[in-house]
């Protein structure tokens, strides 16, 4: 049942993404905005490919470990009603904003999640620029849901549903949107998200809902005058298919590799990414506290 479901997301939403990358295209063209490159799109595809073959490759260890943990729910839910879904939505609205947080605090999940910031461009082909290896992992966010009661296929189908929001949220071409930006993901708001300007860094994590970020504290609107520069901060990469996954790792290794102290070297491992041990680099808080301070000064 799950899989016809999935199927029957992606004919549907399939043909909508087309249509609407085309016009974003055209758009871009007929106004001169330069918002797409061939050579980006290309990666955009490569990165969305490799994710969904090591998402293939990890979906019976993904649904073992759901059905395993669901033997011992802690509920019983009527699965065909309007209350399931409903809660079954915000729960797993939730856990991807805690996911998303983590991916960004957590240097060796940032190492993972980079890739899908590591383009300068911010267009629909954006939203398939895959974190590769996430779904080696992303199962263990999943597991208090399969506790709450919720069916491991459901959490598939709600998860492709909410994925397929997420994907077309990756446009300059959707200005703010009136009442909607108080508690939807929007346009603006993801465009907060991938921006490497200091002001924006690490904010707006939500999927669907921006009220987590809200809530929780990481919640920025676009600030008028203040253009949004796409990127990774600080940095340029090579574009090399293998560098663009793995350089993050490369230098996580050099860290660990250059200071000594067991503590140290677990720090770079597990604290926010730009911590130094000697300040040398910061993380995006105490890049935001420091122009703060020679504002003051």
């Amino acid at each position: 049942m799950v899989d016809y479901v999935e199927k029957l997301i992606i004919f549907i939403s399939t043909p909508i993404y087309v249509f609407l990358i085309l016009g974003e295209i055209i758009l871009s063209n007929w106004h001169n905005r330069k918002l797409y490159s061939v050579g980006d799109t290309i990666q955009n595809l490569y990165l969305m490919i490799t994710n969904m073959g090591v998402d293939v490759l990890m979906r019976g260890i993904t649904l073992f470990f759901l059905l395993f943990f669901f033997d011992y729910r802690l509920i019983n839910w009527e699965t065909h009603s309007w209350l399931y879904w409903g809660l079954l939505f915000l729960a797993e609205d939730f856990i991807f904003y805690w996911i998303h947080r983590i991916d960004h605090v957590v240097r060796f999940f940032w190492a993972i999640h980079v890739t899908h910031h590591s383009s300068d461009k911010f267009n629909l082909t954006t939203g398939f620029r895959s974190s590769v290896f996430q779904p080696v992992y992303r199962f263990i966010w999943f597991i208090p849901l399969v506790f709450l009661g919720f069916e491991p296929f459901d959490i598939f189908i709600m998860y492709s549903i909410t994925q397929t929001y997420g994907i077309l949220v990756h446009t300059k071409m959707v200005n703010k949107l009136g009442i909607l930006e108080s508690f939807l993901v929007t346009p603006s708001h993801h465009r907060v998200h991938h921006a490497s300007n200091v002001e924006y860094l690490d904010k707006n994590m939500g999927m669907i809902l921006i009220v987590w970020d809200k809530l929780f504290g990481t919640f920025q609107a676009e600030i008028d005058n203040l253009p949004i520069e796409f990127g990774l901060y600080g940095k340029k990469i090579d574009k090399n298919p293998a560098n663009v996954i793995f350089h993050e790792w490369v230098s996580i290794f050099q860290d660990v590799r250059k200071v000594r102290g067991f503590r140290n070297k677990w720090l770079y491992i597990l604290k926010p990414p730009g911590w130094s041990h000697d300040g040398s680099t910061m993380t995006s808080k105490q890049l935001r506290n420091h122009i703060k301070q020679a504002e003051k000064e």
